[in-house]
């Protein structure tokens, strides 16, 4: 059924998927000597995504099932996107150190590569999002914070290889836009699958499960890049002020 609620759920999936866009667009203006802006901002993402998932998506999830059962739904989550990030892996931009090495076609398709990845990774995030705001917008809007936050670095991953090779602001933008518009194409799809069968204990499951991933991603993606710009302390600073940051946002929101 198409309610406000709905609508609403799919506004918040494709604004978050989007967020892709603007690290595309970061990375025609933010140059090499901005190594701690990039540090801090992925360690400060990793910080509200371990929070978003430890203070609202599992305690929600051990609330209605139980402890157990929700513990277990959070570990298939994380071996979940383990296992896409295993068979289908992708690269930040701070993993990419050999891109000014390469040749203008091996960078392009590196950053094509990478779109493809993101892509494909950013399909659940949409479904996610979706579930997570259907059934309480304040927590659909406190995922898609912290999975936007998360989008901006991997578009800074697409574009900046894309325009090094090219010299293409529009095949750079056009290259984060198709790696972002994966999400709310997983949210169109949760709904009109997937909607019909949902309840209570089914949505408590989901968002024990989506904790799992966003705190995978936190430990394997984002804290590593943030540590890979040289920073000793950066990386744990700004992970603790994105903690923080959350733990406010659902606070004030409670």
């Amino acid at each position: 059924m198409i309610d406000s609620q709905f609508i609403n759920a799919i506004i918040i999936t494709t604004l978050a998927g989007l967020s892709t866009t603007i690290g595309g667009a970061i990375g025609f203006i933010v140059r090499d000597k901005n190594l701690k802006f990039f540090s801090f901002t992925v360690g400060f993402t990793g910080g509200v995504m371990v929070g978003i998932s430890f203070f609202e998506l599992l305690p929600s999830g051990i609330e209605e099932l139980g402890f157990l059962r929700a513990c277990l739904a959070f570990f298939i989550g994380f071996v979940f996107i383990f296992l896409i990030d295993y068979f289908i892996p992708h690269e930040f931009i701070g993993q990419q150190e050999h891109m000014g090495k390469g040749t203008n076609k091996k960078l392009l398709r590196t950053g094509i590569f990478v779109a493809l990845g993101i892509a494909i990774h950013n399909f659940p995030e949409g479904m996610a999002i979706f579930y997570g705001s259907y059934v309480d917008i304040k927590i659909g809007i406190a995922i898609a914070i912290a999975i936007a936050l998360h989008n901006i670095p991997e578009g800074l991953a697409v574009s900046v290889p894309i325009y090094k090779a090219t010299g293409s602001r529009g095949k750079a933008f056009m290259w984060s836009f198709i790696s972002g518009i994966a999400e709310p194409l997983g949210a169109i799809l949760t709904a009109f699958i997937f909607l019909p069968f949902l309840n209570i204990v089914i949505l408590s499951y989901l968002l024990s499960a989506i904790a799992g991933i966003m705190v995978y991603i936190a430990l394997d993606e984002l804290m590593p890049v943030s540590h890979s710009y040289g920073f000793s302390h950066i990386p744990m600073f700004s992970f603790l002020c994105g903690m923080v940051v959350m733990f406010l946002s659902l606070y004030l929101l409670a």
